[in-house]
Protein backbone atom coordinates (compact mmCIF):
# COMPACT_ATOMS: atom_id res chain seq x y z
CA UNK A 1 0.00 0.00 0.00
CA UNK A 2 1.43 3.38 -0.99
CA UNK A 3 1.17 6.27 1.45
CA UNK A 4 -0.94 9.24 0.43
CA UNK A 5 1.05 11.52 2.69
CA UNK A 6 4.55 11.21 1.25
CA UNK A 7 6.28 10.04 4.40
CA UNK A 8 7.92 6.70 3.74
CA UNK A 9 11.15 7.22 5.71
CA UNK A 10 10.25 8.71 9.09
CA UNK A 11 13.53 8.66 11.01
CA UNK A 12 17.25 8.03 10.47
CA UNK A 13 19.53 6.98 13.34
CA UNK A 14 23.12 5.84 13.71
CA UNK A 15 23.35 2.38 15.25
CA UNK A 16 25.29 1.95 18.46
CA UNK A 17 28.74 0.44 18.18
CA UNK A 18 29.88 2.31 15.06
CA UNK A 19 33.60 3.16 15.05
CA UNK A 20 33.57 6.88 15.74
CA UNK A 21 37.32 7.24 15.22
CA UNK A 22 37.30 7.00 11.42
CA UNK A 23 35.72 8.77 8.46
CA UNK A 24 32.82 9.29 7.85
CA UNK A 25 31.81 8.57 11.45
CA UNK A 26 34.00 11.47 12.55
CA UNK A 27 31.79 13.93 10.68
CA UNK A 28 29.81 15.99 13.20
CA UNK A 29 26.68 15.60 11.06
CA UNK A 30 27.00 11.81 11.29
CA UNK A 31 27.55 11.96 15.04
CA UNK A 32 24.39 14.02 15.24
CA UNK A 33 22.45 10.96 14.02
CA UNK A 34 23.53 9.11 17.17
CA UNK A 35 21.80 11.69 19.35
CA UNK A 36 18.26 11.46 20.71
CA UNK A 37 15.78 11.07 17.88
CA UNK A 38 18.42 11.03 15.13
CA UNK A 39 17.07 12.86 12.08
CA UNK A 40 13.30 12.96 11.65
CA UNK A 41 12.00 13.42 8.11
CA UNK A 42 8.65 15.11 7.61
CA UNK A 43 6.33 14.33 4.69
CA UNK A 44 7.13 15.90 1.33
CA UNK A 45 10.51 17.46 0.56
CA UNK A 46 13.51 17.75 2.87
CA UNK A 47 16.61 19.60 1.68
CA UNK A 48 20.08 19.15 3.18
CA UNK A 49 22.33 22.20 2.79
CA UNK A 50 25.79 23.14 4.01
CA UNK A 51 29.32 23.84 2.85
CA UNK A 52 31.39 21.39 0.82
CA UNK A 53 32.73 18.74 3.17
CA UNK A 54 29.88 19.08 5.65
CA UNK A 55 28.66 15.59 4.81
CA UNK A 56 25.50 16.18 2.73
CA UNK A 57 26.34 13.78 -0.08
CA UNK A 58 27.82 11.26 2.35
CA UNK A 59 24.54 11.22 4.26
CA UNK A 60 22.38 10.97 1.14
CA UNK A 61 24.47 8.08 -0.21
CA UNK A 62 24.41 6.22 3.12
CA UNK A 63 20.66 6.70 3.54
CA UNK A 64 20.16 5.41 0.01
CA UNK A 65 22.25 2.31 0.73
CA UNK A 66 20.40 1.71 4.00
CA UNK A 67 17.12 1.98 2.07
CA UNK A 68 18.25 -0.71 -0.38
CA UNK A 69 19.37 1.41 -3.33
CA UNK A 70 22.38 0.70 -5.51
CA UNK A 71 25.23 2.97 -4.29
CA UNK A 72 25.80 4.39 -7.79
CA UNK A 73 22.14 5.24 -8.28
CA UNK A 74 19.03 3.99 -9.98
CA UNK A 75 15.99 2.28 -8.55
CA UNK A 76 16.16 -0.39 -5.86
CA UNK A 77 16.08 -2.96 -8.68
CA UNK A 78 19.43 -1.76 -10.06
CA UNK A 79 22.37 -3.97 -9.12
CA UNK A 80 25.58 -2.99 -10.88
CA UNK A 81 28.95 -1.60 -9.90
CA UNK A 82 31.65 0.19 -11.86
CA UNK A 83 33.86 1.37 -9.00
CA UNK A 84 32.97 1.06 -5.33
CA UNK A 85 33.57 4.42 -3.64
CA UNK A 86 30.83 4.43 -1.04
CA UNK A 87 31.59 4.35 2.69
CA UNK A 88 30.14 1.71 5.00
CA UNK A 89 28.03 4.30 6.81
CA UNK A 90 24.88 2.90 5.22
CA UNK A 91 25.48 -0.40 7.00
CA UNK A 92 25.27 1.42 10.33
CA UNK A 93 22.12 3.47 9.75
CA UNK A 94 18.73 2.46 11.07
CA UNK A 95 15.75 3.68 9.07
CA UNK A 96 12.28 3.84 10.60
CA UNK A 97 9.67 3.38 7.88
CA UNK A 98 6.07 4.49 7.77
CA UNK A 99 3.17 2.09 7.33
CA UNK A 100 2.96 2.50 3.57
CA UNK A 101 5.56 1.65 0.97
CA UNK A 102 6.42 3.75 -2.10
CA UNK A 103 5.01 2.69 -5.46
CA UNK A 104 8.27 3.63 -7.15
CA UNK A 105 11.68 4.97 -6.16
CA UNK A 106 14.96 6.33 -7.47
CA UNK A 107 18.36 7.44 -6.17
CA UNK A 108 19.93 10.13 -8.36
CA UNK A 109 23.62 10.91 -7.98
CA UNK A 110 24.74 13.63 -10.36
CA UNK A 111 28.34 12.38 -10.38
CA UNK A 112 27.50 8.78 -11.34
CA UNK A 113 24.41 9.20 -13.52
CA UNK A 114 26.54 8.41 -16.58
CA UNK A 115 26.99 4.91 -15.17
CA UNK A 116 23.26 4.61 -14.50
CA UNK A 117 22.53 5.70 -18.07
CA UNK A 118 24.84 2.98 -19.37
CA UNK A 119 23.04 0.40 -17.25
CA UNK A 120 19.67 1.60 -18.56
CA UNK A 121 20.92 1.08 -22.12
CA UNK A 122 22.27 -2.37 -21.25
CA UNK A 123 19.03 -3.52 -19.61
CA UNK A 124 16.95 -2.19 -22.50
CA UNK A 125 19.12 -4.03 -25.02
CA UNK A 126 18.98 -7.23 -22.95
CA UNK A 127 15.39 -7.72 -24.05
CA UNK A 128 13.73 -8.05 -20.68
CA UNK A 129 11.11 -5.55 -21.78
CA UNK A 130 11.38 -1.99 -23.07
CA UNK A 131 13.03 0.27 -20.53
CA UNK A 132 13.89 3.44 -22.42
CA UNK A 133 10.20 4.37 -22.71
CA UNK A 134 10.20 5.00 -18.96
CA UNK A 135 12.99 7.54 -19.50
CA UNK A 136 11.38 9.51 -22.32
CA UNK A 137 12.04 7.02 -25.12
CA UNK A 138 15.60 8.22 -25.76
CA UNK A 139 18.83 6.94 -24.25
CA UNK A 140 20.17 9.38 -21.64
CA UNK A 141 23.47 9.23 -23.53
CA UNK A 142 21.77 10.79 -26.54
CA UNK A 143 20.65 13.81 -24.56
CA UNK A 144 22.62 16.47 -22.75
CA UNK A 145 23.28 15.86 -19.07
CA UNK A 146 20.63 18.38 -18.06
CA UNK A 147 18.07 17.13 -20.58
CA UNK A 148 18.50 13.55 -19.39
CA UNK A 149 17.96 14.67 -15.78
CA UNK A 150 14.69 16.35 -16.72
CA UNK A 151 13.64 13.32 -18.80
CA UNK A 152 14.21 11.23 -15.69
CA UNK A 153 12.07 13.30 -13.33
CA UNK A 154 9.40 13.88 -15.99
CA UNK A 155 8.98 10.33 -17.28
CA UNK A 156 10.49 7.96 -14.70
CA UNK A 157 9.42 9.65 -11.45
CA UNK A 158 5.78 9.05 -10.55
CA UNK A 159 3.21 9.59 -7.77
CA UNK A 160 3.71 8.10 -4.30
CA UNK A 161 7.43 7.68 -4.93
CA UNK A 162 10.53 7.88 -2.76
CA UNK A 163 13.32 9.95 -4.33
CA UNK A 164 16.80 10.63 -3.00
CA UNK A 165 18.69 13.24 -5.01
CA UNK A 166 22.32 14.26 -4.58
CA UNK A 167 22.95 17.75 -5.97
CA UNK A 168 20.60 17.40 -8.96
CA UNK A 169 21.30 21.02 -9.96
CA UNK A 170 24.85 20.05 -11.01
CA UNK A 171 23.74 19.57 -14.63
CA UNK A 172 20.88 22.06 -14.71
CA UNK A 173 20.53 25.66 -15.86
CA UNK A 174 18.48 28.04 -13.74
CA UNK A 175 15.52 27.49 -16.06
CA UNK A 176 15.89 23.72 -15.74
CA UNK A 177 16.09 24.05 -11.95
CA UNK A 178 12.75 25.83 -12.08
CA UNK A 179 11.35 22.96 -14.17
CA UNK A 180 12.65 20.47 -11.60
CA UNK A 181 11.12 22.53 -8.78
CA UNK A 182 7.73 22.47 -10.53
CA UNK A 183 7.93 18.69 -11.04
CA UNK A 184 8.87 18.11 -7.40
CA UNK A 185 5.94 20.25 -6.31
CA UNK A 186 3.61 18.20 -8.52
CA UNK A 187 4.90 14.87 -7.24
CA UNK A 188 4.79 15.98 -3.62
CA UNK A 189 1.10 16.80 -4.04
CA UNK A 190 0.72 13.24 -5.35
CA UNK A 191 2.16 11.65 -2.22
CA UNK A 192 5.88 11.50 -3.00
CA UNK A 193 8.77 12.03 -0.57
CA UNK A 194 12.08 13.66 -1.51
CA UNK A 195 15.38 13.92 0.35
CA UNK A 196 17.71 16.24 -1.55
CA UNK A 197 21.26 17.48 -0.97
CA UNK A 198 21.63 20.80 -2.78
CA UNK A 199 23.44 24.12 -3.09
CA UNK A 200 20.70 25.63 -5.27
CA UNK A 201 18.77 28.60 -3.85
CA UNK A 202 16.25 28.07 -6.66
CA UNK A 203 15.33 24.57 -5.50
CA UNK A 204 15.25 25.70 -1.87
CA UNK A 205 12.39 28.04 -2.76
CA UNK A 206 10.03 25.06 -3.19
CA UNK A 207 6.90 25.94 -1.18
CA UNK A 208 6.35 23.76 1.87
CA UNK A 209 9.83 22.19 1.82
CA UNK A 210 11.84 21.58 4.99
CA UNK A 211 15.43 22.88 4.90
CA UNK A 212 17.97 21.22 7.22
CA UNK A 213 21.31 23.01 7.40
CA UNK A 214 24.58 21.41 8.48
CA UNK A 215 26.58 24.11 10.24
CA UNK A 216 30.37 24.41 10.37
CA UNK A 217 30.19 22.90 13.86
CA UNK A 218 28.17 19.95 12.61
CA UNK A 219 24.79 21.00 13.89
CA UNK A 220 21.83 19.83 11.83
CA UNK A 221 19.01 22.29 12.31
CA UNK A 222 15.94 23.37 10.42
CA UNK A 223 16.22 26.86 8.92
CA UNK A 224 13.90 29.14 6.99
CA UNK A 225 14.49 29.81 3.28
CA UNK A 226 15.91 33.30 3.90
CA UNK A 227 18.31 31.92 6.52
CA UNK A 228 19.70 29.06 4.42
CA UNK A 229 23.39 29.48 3.56
CA UNK A 230 23.04 29.18 -0.27
CA UNK A 231 20.25 31.76 -0.25
CA UNK A 232 22.07 34.24 1.99
CA UNK A 233 25.36 34.07 0.10
CA UNK A 234 23.76 34.22 -3.34
CA UNK A 235 21.58 37.16 -2.35
CA UNK A 236 24.51 39.03 -0.79
CA UNK A 237 26.72 38.37 -3.81
CA UNK A 238 24.12 39.52 -6.34
CA UNK A 239 23.44 42.60 -4.22
CA UNK A 240 27.08 43.69 -4.23
CA UNK A 241 29.26 41.57 -6.53
CA UNK A 242 31.99 44.19 -6.64
CA UNK A 243 32.47 44.06 -2.88
CA UNK A 244 32.62 40.27 -2.87
CA UNK A 245 35.07 40.12 -5.77
CA UNK A 246 37.31 42.75 -4.21
CA UNK A 247 37.35 40.81 -0.97
CA UNK A 248 38.11 37.57 -2.81
CA UNK A 249 40.77 38.88 -5.21
CA UNK A 250 42.50 41.17 -2.74
CA UNK A 251 42.83 38.41 -0.15
CA UNK A 252 44.41 36.00 -2.62
CA UNK A 253 42.96 33.10 -0.67
CA UNK A 254 39.45 31.89 -1.39
CA UNK A 255 39.24 30.21 2.01
CA UNK A 256 39.98 33.43 3.85
CA UNK A 257 37.55 35.35 1.69
CA UNK A 258 34.85 32.77 2.20
CA UNK A 259 35.33 32.95 5.91
CA UNK A 260 34.64 36.68 5.85
CA UNK A 261 31.29 36.14 4.10
CA UNK A 262 29.66 34.21 6.91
Amino acid sequence: MASAHGRFIRQIRLATGADGSRYPFTLPAVRRLAGPGGLTLPPGVTFLVGENGAGKSTLIEAIAVAAGFNPEGGSRNFRFATRATESDLGDHLILTWGIGRPRTDFFLRAESYYNVASEIERLDAAGGGPLLSAYGGVSPHERSHGESFLDLVTHRFGPAGLYLLDEPEAALSVQSCLALLARMHELTAQGSQFLVATHSPVLLALPGATIMEISDEGGLEQVAFDEALPVRLTREFLGAPGRFLKNLLDSGESGAARGSWH
